[in-house]
């Protein structure tokens, strides 16, 4: 059986481990993590992960920009936007710039995994 390849982007390095061993025991291959927007345009590229879990508000090139340029370089990958942010507007700009799923934060333990199994079908 073929594991999905995620690469997760949070400028929270604990966030990001919780995360990535949430999803290693769920069946997931979590190929790389970084902590801002840069470094996720190249480990992107380089990795080519089936998705990406980036947090909306990061150093550098923010979780919005990089998926817009995401979609336009790996037209194959979703991208799940997690945020602190609760706002609608802010759900449907991420949503039009390409993410399959936007999640807050605070509802991440129940909707992540239910938003990757969703982006693996």
């Amino acid at each position: 059986m073929i594991r999905p390849r995620v690469l997760l982007a949070d400028d929270h390095p604990l966030l990001r481990a919780a995360i990535g061993r949430h999803l290693a025991t769920d069946g997931y291959e979590v190929v790389g993590n970084v902590e801002n927007g840069a470094r996720l345009l190249d480990e992107a590229i380089r990795l080519e992960p089936d998705i990406i879990v980036v947090d909306l508000y990061m150093p550098g090139l923010n979780g919005l920009e990089a998926c817009r340029e995401l979609t336009r370089l790996l037209s194959g990958t979703r991208i799940i936007v997690i945020s602190a942010e609760d706002d609608a507007d802010v759900k449907r700009v991420v949503l039009a710039a390409g993410a399959f799923a936007f999640i807050e934060k605070r509802t991440m333990a129940t909707e992540l995994l239910p938003a990757l199994r969703a982006a693996c079908s």
